[in-house]
């Protein structure tokens, strides 16, 4: 790596810790400057605008989901254990120390939902990658005979990512210290309800 993209990578990955927490819109050129013992010029050298700069935060946190997340839970057998990892690998990175404001892709979500733009389709884009690969793993699942064969496998995606959800909200704003073991219990309820009867 270049002394170049290592700049690039430092800004970028101070860039997403500070994205994590206050958002993308909070993001200053000046501020992340100080912050990486930088001037505004030379870090503007390498994204052009704020935009610009967004952007690759954004793709930053994608392409670190798919390497923590997504990626060594395909390695898993197909089936339940698959779907397993996803759930135990998407807790984790609630926990990934770059991100100390918890999941980045929660926190945009909020931000952007209502702004029309190149940001939002992003986001939109890769969140509807998420839920289709979610989906595909519970058809998996059906096709094993681990899930019933009348399984509605979009709406174990809906589920699975509801469960998610409710655990971003009571661990990070109701710092509710059983949010992890209910959320756990919610995903063995819903595994359950999508076993054939006889495995019930």
């Amino acid at each position: 790596m270049s002394k170049g993209e290592e700049t690039r990578s430092a800004i970028v990955g101070e860039a997403l810790s500070q994205a994590s927490r206050f958002g993308l819109e909070a993001l200053s050129i000046g501020g992340l400057a100080r912050r990486v013992g930088m001037s505004k010029s030379g870090l503007f050298a390498h994204f052009e605008s704020k935009e610009a700069l967004q952007l690759q935060v954004l793709e930053s946190s994608v392409e670190r989901f798919v390497e923590q997340v997504v990626a060594p839970a395909l390695k898993e057998p197909r089936g339940i254990p698959r779907i397993a990892a996803f759930f135990e690998r998407w807790l984790a990175w609630e926990h990934d120390p770059m991100l100390p404001g918890g999941c980045v892709f929660m926190q945009l979500a909020n931000e952007l939902d209502d702004r029309p733009g190149p940001l939002r389709d992003r986001l939109v884009g890769c969140q509807r990658d998420w839920v289709g690969a979610l989906a595909t793993a519970a058809r998996i699942a059906v096709d094993e005979g681990h899930f019933r064969a009348d399984l509605d496998c979009q709406q174990l995606a809906y589920d699975l990512y509801s469960i998610m959800l409710a655990y971003h909200h009571f661990h990070r704003l109701l710092r509710d210290e059983h949010a992890e073991q209910r959320a756990r219990r919610a995903f063995r309820t819903l595994l359950d309800t999508c076993r054939p009867p006889a495995t019930a």
